[in-house]
């Protein structure tokens, strides 16, 4: 593909790389394989004849087991082996990572794209999103998709880790190494789900598992604890039965994420808490309490929760629940200006004269702490600029984008505050990956950083700071 600066968060329209052949169902094989050869292509989109809409794909994989092994006769029409039933298709605005995730769990290797009319703008495959990719991460996705049972997964889990040491020693960038890390981990989870539902008698509503915290902000590092819960549809009646058939398979899942190496969660911030395994109705009322609450325990809700994303089931339900918060916070001015005074508080650690200052852990001084002084302003900040803007997107750097496009972040250098928060989450795993004593696991010393190390430190604290001064100027705290 080339382009550098496509990631797991482009939309799909940049991957569409020409018209796409297509053919209609009658077109015999002979035709289909001679245009292939022809022009040079892993696949054909069969349309409809008169709309042009597609109903099925036929691929190389199609020609080798449909035709060749079973010496079908090239003279017959092409709807007789196209694949249909597994055809999966996705809006042009869709993510290289949804069509990722879309075709892991459904064990195939292109995905349809559509225009907004519904018409046919090109094929994606496997092969163009993995071009972004290193380390063998199709080998992984292809190990859980196949796994039957949890021991599998702990390997898998294993690997993925393993991965992202490799990545890092390479010396992958961040928001590459944490979209991968993110990406697998969500095939992990996703397997669990399906492994772990056919052993439960399910109630029969729709449910989606959601994702909290740095998972559901795509910016999970290597070791990171569960932040989950479950949203499901409330049909009137047997709430708190569905919730507690629901309960004992959250709490199995929960279970076996951990002995895939996703800690427990010690808040207990998982989908087998009952506070967190909630209706629709539910949800939005906690969402209305932590919105109103203007407490420290609301403000710690806020900067968890409110990154949520769907993982496993009905997605609507977690889409429906966003729109309905994103409508719902611009009202709510005290909370935004509640939000903005606890984002500022976290100062990067700049002196005026010094390089940096340190704060007075006794434990571990002349240390700075990357996480709650480094990359905490940039993610606070961008939550509450987002949510205050109607933005869908959860991850810091998209919501960053976001902003810029929409012109709330229009005079800023968003390139800049991007790289720079980047660079910290960096600094933050290859510290991690060198091994620290425990409490110390994101705090680093300035004077065992090389020169440019430091000097781009610097650098992003002072991105940070800027981001701050807008919520000063925003919200005037």
């Amino acid at each position: 593909m080339g382009n550098s600066r496509l990631s797991l968060h482009s939309q799909l329209a940049a991957f569409v790389q020409g018209k796409p052949v297509t053919a209609t169902p009658e077109v015999p094989l002979r035709e289909i394989v001679s245009a292939m050869a022809e022009k040079r292509v892993g696949s054909v989109v069969i349309v409809e004849p008169e709309s042009g809409r597609p109903m099925g794909i036929f691929t190389l994989r199609d020609l080798l087991i449909r035709v060749v092994a079973r010496e079908v006769d090239l003279d017959t029409m092409v709807a007789s082996v196209m694949s249909s039933s597994e055809l999966q298709v996705l809006s042009w605005r869709a993510t290289a990572y949804q069509a990722e995730m879309l075709m892991a769990r459904h064990g195939i290797h292109h995905v349809i794209v559509v225009d907004a009319s519904g018409h046919l703008a090109g094929v994606v495959s496997q092969t163009d999103i993995m071009d972004l990719q290193r380390g063998g991460m199709s080998a992984i996705s292809t190990a859980i998709r196949n796994a039957r049972d949890v021991d599998a997964l702990v390997v898998a889990a294993d690997d993925i880790r393993r991965v992202a040491r490799q990545m890092m020693t390479e010396g992958a960038a961040a928001e590459q190494l944490t979209q991968t890390i993110s990406t697998l981990n969500d095939h992990l989870v996703v397997r669990i789900l399906e492994l772990t539902r056919h052993e439960y008698d399910l109630p029969r509503v729709e449910w989606c598992w959601l994702a909290f915290g740095s998972e559901g902000r795509f910016e999970q590092t290597l070791s990171t604890d569960q932040d989950n819960g479950i949203i499901f549809s409330d049909h009137g009646a047997g709430i708190e039965e569905t919730r507690a058939a629901f309960l004992a398979f959250a709490q199995e899942v929960n279970r076996r994420l951990d002995r895939c190496g996703f800690p427990l969660c010690k808040g207990n911030i998982m989908a087998g808490n009952p506070e967190l395994c909630l209706t629709v109705e539910e949800w939005k009322g906690r969402f209305v309490q932590w919105m109103r609450g203007g407490d420290p325990v609301a403000t710690l809700n806020a900067t968890i929760f409110f990154d949520f994303r769907a993982i496993y089931g009905t997605e609507e339900l977690a889409e429906d629940l966003q729109s309905w918060l994103l409508k719902s916070i611009p009202s709510e001015t005290m909370f935004q200006r509640f939000m903005a005074d606890n984002a500022v508080k976290a100062n990067p650690p700049l002196g005026v004269i010094r390089d940096f200052v340190f704060d007075d852990n006794k434990a571990f001084p002349h240390t700075l702490e990357l996480k709650a002084f480094g990359s905490r302003p940039f993610v606070d900040a961008a939550r509450i600029l987002a949510l205050s803007s109607g933005v869908r997107e959860t991850s810091t750097a998209e919501r960053l984008r976001a902003l810029q496009r929409n012109g709330k972040l229009g005079g800023e250098d968003v390139d800049a505050m991007i790289e720079g928060f980047y660079f910290i989450q960096q600094l933050r795993l290859r510290h991690r990956k060198e091994g620290t004593q425990p409490g110390a696991e994101n705090r680093v010393n300035p004077d065992d950083l090389n020169e440019l190390d430091r000097a781009v430190l610097k650098i992003a604290f002072k991105q940070a700071k800027k981001l701050q001064e807008k919520l000063h100027m925003e919200y005037r705290v």
